[in-house]
Order: C-alpha cells, then sequence, then structure tokens
C-alpha cells in the first residue's frame, strides 16, 4: 500500500476526483437526454445544456494544458461547442479529467508552488498551481451547477452533485468508481493504480 499523500496536497487530489467523478455522474446522467433537450435553450450563463457542458470542457482544456506546460491558450476556444453529442463529450471530458488527475497526482509540495504560465491572447499570465487549481476547481463547481439546475427543467432528473465522498455515501458512489477504476483508498490513502 502506498503512504498517505502529505496533508497540503490531499485537499487537491480529493478536489481532483470529486471534479471527475462529478463531471462522470452528470454527464452519465445526460446520455438519457433526446437530442432536442440536450440543444434546447435554456436559462443560464450559456444558453443550453450543450454549451454549457461543452464550456466546462473547453475550460479544462486550456488550464489543464497550461498546467501540462502546454501553450495551446486561446487555441482552446476555436470552437466553442466541440462536441455536438453528449457521448462525445462524456468521452473527451473523462480523457481531460484523466490529464487533471495525472498532474495534480504528480504534485509535491514545489510542485503546488510552481508558477505556472497561462498563455492568454495577448499575453502570458503567471499563477502558483495552488491557485490555478483552486480557480478552476471553482470554475467546474460553477458551471456544472448550471447545468445540473437546466437539467431539472428536462425529462431527466438531476443526479445528486453536492456530496464530497461522504464516508457514509461510499456504497452509493461504488459503481460509478468501479466504472471509473477507483477505489476509496486510492483517493484518500494513495494512488493503486494508473489514472
Amino acid at each position: 500500500m502506498s503512504k498517505p499523500p502529505m496533508n497540503e496536497l490531499l485537499p487537491f487530489r480529493t478536489m481532483a476526483y470529486n471534479n471527475a467523478w462529478a463531471n462522470h455522474r452528470l454527464l452519465t446522467a445526460c446520455l438519457a437526454l433526446s437530442p432536442d433537450e440536450f440543444t434546447a435553450k435554456r436559462t443560464g450563463f450559456f444558453p443550453s445544456l450543450r454549451a454549457t457542458l461543452n464550456h466546462i470542457l473547453i475550460i479544462d482544456h486550456f488550464y489543464v494544458d497550461a498546467m501540462e506546460g502546454g501553450t495551446l491558450g486561446p487555441a482552446a476556444f476555436a470552437n466553442d461547442e466541440p462536441c455536438a453529442t453528449v457521448a462525445a463529450l462524456k468521452d473527451a471530458q473523462a480523457a481531460v479529467d484523466r490529464r487533471l488527475l495525472k498532474v495534480v497526482e504528480a504534485l509535491d509540495s514545489a510542485g503546488l508552488q510552481r508558477i505556472v504560465s497561462v498563455h492568454r491572447e495577448t499575453s502570458i499570465q503567471r499563477e502558483r498551481m495552488d491557485r490555478l487549481l483552486l480557480h478552476l476547481f471553482q470554475h467546474q463547481v460553477h458551471h456544472r451547477g448550471q447545468a445540473h439546475s437546466m437539467l431539472s427543467g428536462t425529462s431527466v432528473s438531476p443526479p445528486q452533485l453536492d456530496e464530497f465522498f461522504a464516508v457514509g455515501e461510499a456504497p452509493l458512489r461504488a459503481a460509478e468508481f468501479a466504472e471509473l477504476g477507483w477505489t476509496e483508498e486510492r483517493i484518500w490513502g494513495g494512488s493503486d493504480g494508473e489514472v
């Protein structure tokens, strides 16, 4: 068994896993939407579930690339809805979520303090990794909440997203963890396999 992560890293690890799990749970529910429900105009910062969920994906590409040392920058925004279907979106989101988990799994104390270059349109923003991760998690929670609210206006019941891996609710997420190839030990006590 791996040694537990340092306490300062644990919140970032668990947030990254919770982020990926929430995306998985939300997009799995969205698979039951009709194409019309997925694209219908709704109230939110973005005008549809498709637009909102694609925005989450695009922002992940933008920031995760920067955290990996890439220079994708504004090219991430070239297509504001790169995924036309929920199935395509679910696959693409899962792929970028795995990339973010690899970034976080590789962190140590120095890595949290590392300066990340974020390529903006006319400048390069330099931000500490810990601050950038917290910004990204907050952004994704915000927009997932909007998608969750939009989903409540469809034929599909929105899934619960407001718990944070409570011990007593582990059986309720066990099937999803199995789909994702995760265990509780992997998240809370160190990695027990590839991300």
